[in-house]
């Protein structure tokens, strides 16, 4: 499998990296505007995602003179999907990044995670700490809230084909408008979302881009079980400098949360984005501007 002849497209190079167990995983490789000014930043995206919610703010980050990594992690996105999906876990994917970084001949890099790619952070900051030079945690924590959890439980993996990008646009809006409310009528912004999460499959019907056997993680779901608490991964994450940032309408990180996290951690760096739900997508004005002061401290 080529893991390294790059294809050069959109502003960003393509790769195709073979896992440790063999499976073929894909990342955006955007390269930095010269001068380089700092370490490469990585884009771990969140459960139901891919690279593709990177498209702005990697080219951006960029454009400051840092090289940019958005992979789609197994089973999302043109990565495979894994005959296993017991896979379908944190532990797996941070394997993946390393060995990603491994391939893209890249020792150490500032970390940007959305929701489940937080996770994927604070696992890598267990195993591999002096890979990471600091990370931005979007929406997420070690404690998370178990109503969040239940709204994604809710609907992963159950979404049904549609017929037109339209259809499309209609069904993550019916999904994600009490997440983004100022952006109910917004019909160019739920096209965007569409675009971004939805595949176009052979036959012309369009489906989520994603192994619906991702869902399987939530099998043992318990509405009434409190979550596991990940604080000992956290802290190993904390040693490093951690921006949090935060939908101000988040049901999977709560205000207590970021404040379990400031106690831990008091030089955590935070940001508050207001009248946005799960998850932020980051070219907010708020959440650029935090991110912005936060990479010309970083490494």
């Amino acid at each position: 499998m080529d893991s390294g002849a790059p294809v050069a497209i959109g502003g960003f190079e393509e790769r195709i990296v073979a896992t440790i167990d063999g499976l073929a995983l894909y990342a955006r490789d955007y390269p930095p505007l010269l001068p380089e000014t700092g370490l490469p930043v990585i884009c771990l995206h969140g459960l139901t995602r891919n690279s593709r919610d990177f498209e702005v703010i990697a080219p951006r980050i960029a454009a400051l003179g840092r090289r940019v990594i958005a992979p789609d992690m197994r089973g999302r996105g043109q990565s495979a999907n894994d005959p296993d999906p017991a896979h379908y876990v944190p532990a797996v994917y941070a394997q993946d990044v390393l060995k990603l970084m491994d391939a893209l001949e890249i020792s150490r890099a500032v970390f940007i995670g959305t929701s489940m790619g937080g996770l994927i952070m604070m696992v890598l900051a267990t195993i591999a700490p002096d890979r990471i030079a600091a990370s931005v945690l979007n929406d997420v924590g070690p404690r998370l809230s178990t109503a969040g959890i239940g709204r994604i439980a809710s609907y992963v993996g159950r979404s049904q084909p549609v017929g037109s990008w339209d259809e499309a646009a209609e069904a993550v809006r019916s999904i994600n408008a009490s997440a983004y409310p100022e952006r109910a009528d917004d019909d160019a912004f739920w096209m965007t979302f569409a675009r971004r999460t939805f595949r176009q499959r052979d036959d012309g019907q369009l489906e989520t881009d994603y192994d619906p056997h991702i869902a399987l993680a939530f099998a043992d779901f318990d509405e009434d079980a409190t979550p596991p608490d990940l604080t000992p991964l956290f802290q190993a994450l904390s040693t490093k400098p951690v921006l949090s940032v935060r939908g101000g309408l988040s049901d999977i990180l709560t205000p207590d949360a970021v404040a379990h996290m400031r106690a831990i951690n008091p030089a955590i760096e935070t940001a508050t984005i207001e009248n946005i739900g799960h998850a932020p997508a980051l070219d907010e004005p708020e959440a650029w501007d935090a991110i912005l002061d936060f990479l010309a401290k970083a490494e």
